[in-house]
């Protein structure tokens, strides 16, 4: 089932999917500095949007990862969600698994546009997606009924390769035939080959993600909300594309916990609610609960507590002690740079609910002044819009 979206929903969704963007390129320049106090030693009561400095990490435990980047721009979690992003633009909105594979593995992999840091998820996923192929491979030659030579096996598997990478089902015959016989006139090789490109796509698996349970699970998360809000099957897609990066149980409860979180702030729900309705799907309640609970807004102390590196179980407390605590979009990045340690994965958590909540502009709402320091913040803008206003 799904519901009509009105104007003011998509208002708030457009907001939202933009902060996450925002909040993700105002933490970069401080990303993975684990020391707070050496935090507001270089970056003071603002620490937003400072240019990435191998010097900001002398004198406080860190690790530099962003070399070449310049202030406003995206993380490797920023670059991770436009995959996603692309993927669901080119589909209506709806997830197709395949597409988002291929899409991450183009992106990220050999010969793919990304410059920057490759996070271990992405590893593993680019690695198990060469090894599913492969078995894929096998699996199709050991099914082809002629006798071939090693050599027709090798050319057949380079003919057939770019199109199962790319076209999937139906789509693979006739393109994939056209190729084999610019090499091999006989039928019945041209027949193995179509035979192979389609053994191939069928033996591809949907969970290629890395056995992780760190912050990349959900930082893809806000625009495949957006995309299926007030939709009934909305925790089953969100599997369906965490086990493409990340194959763990735990990532994925963790998942449909932020996804539940932010599904309802979309909808218009307090904070409050979200946060409850959050924590009915976390593996870690009791930790939620504590984190929520005081008057202060302490994020360097939520660190202490919970934890400051990429692991979902340390992050999502953290998240929840900002979410509770801050009263404005400024307020929540900039205590969620103060914290250190993985600000950029919190960020796309933190930045989406408070902008859900508040908005663009005004006391509370991202500051206008942000929007436009975000590294092409017009295109970015741009597929946000497309994206949920197509719904």
């Amino acid at each position: 089932m799904t519901c009509t979206v009105s104007s003011d929903r998509k208002a708030t969704m457009i907001a939202a999917l933009a902060g996450g963007w925002v909040a993700d390129a105002a933490s970069l320049g401080l990303h993975w500095l684990y020391d707070s106090q050496r935090i507001h030693d270089v970056g003071g009561a603002s620490p937003e949007f400072l240019p990435p400095k191998a010097d900001y990490f002398k004198g406080g435990f860190g690790y530099f990862a962003h070399e070449g980047k310049q202030a406003g721009d995206i993380s490797h979690y920023g670059a991770a969600t436009g995959v996603l992003t692309d993927s669901l633009l080119a589909h209506n909105g709806t997830l197709d698994i395949r597409d988002y594979q291929r899409r991450f593995r183009a992106f990220f992999g050999p010969g793919g546009r990304w410059q920057g840091y490759i996070d271990n998820p992405t590893r593993g996923t680019l690695n198990n997606l060469s090894t599913i192929e492969q078995k894929a491979i096998e699996q199709a030659l050991s099914a082809i009924s002629i006798t071939l030579t090693d050599k027709q096996k090798r050319v057949l598997v380079q003919k057939v390769l770019p199109y199962t990478r790319h076209l999937s089902g139906e789509q693979l015959a006739d393109p994939v035939r056209k190729a084999i016989s610019l090499t091999y006139q006989e039928p019945e090789i041209q027949d193995a080959g179509v035979h192979l490109a389609e053994t191939i796509d069928h033996h591809l698996l949907p969970e290629s993600g890395a056995d992780d349970m760190q912050l990349p699970a959900i930082s893809k998360l806000p625009p495949l909300v957006a995309s299926y809000y007030g939709n009934d099957n909305l925790l089953k897609v969100v599997e369906a594309a965490v086990r493409v990066t990340n194959h763990n149980d735990e990532a994925v409860a963790w998942a449909k916990c932020a996804a539940r979180l932010l599904d309802h702030l979309f909808r218009g729900d307090p904070m409050s609610v979200a946060l409850d309705a959050g924590t009915a799907e976390a593996p870690a309640q009791e930790n939620l609960n504590k984190a929520r609970t005081g008057s202060v807004l302490d994020a360097p102390g939520a660190g202490d507590a919970y934890g400051r590196t990429c692991y979902l179980y340390e992050a999502m407390p953290v998240i929840f002690h900002i979410l509770s605590h801050a009263r404005s979009y400024t307020e929540a990045v900039r205590a969620n740079i103060q914290c250190g340690g993985d600000s950029c994965g919190r960020a796309w958590i933190i930045g989406p609910a408070l902008a859900a909540l508040y908005g663009v502009g005004g006391e509370h709402g991202i500051p206008l002044s942000w929007l436009v320091r975000l590294t092409d913040a017009p295109a970015i803008i741009a597929d946000v819009e497309s994206l949920v206003e197509n719904k």
